[in-house]
């Protein structure tokens, strides 16, 4: 038996592979980088001053 024709557990060579899942490494890549946006976004909202309102109350 050659090392090609070795099928992984699970998967048939009858059927074509299915769309590899992401590996654990992309995936915290991705989630990284999606919390890394959410921490700029939150950090920018954070430094814009709060509005100035001129009708505060005024008895």
């Amino acid at each position: 038996m050659s090392e090609a024709s070795v099928v992984p557990e699970g998967q048939s060579t009858s059927s074509p592979a299915p769309a590899a899942p992401q590996s654990l490494l992309a995936q915290m890549e991705q989630m990284l980088a999606a919390l890394n946006a959410d921490l700029v976004r939150l950090d920018a909202d954070l430094q814009t001053p709060p509005p100035h309102h001129t009708d505060t109350h005024q008895s």
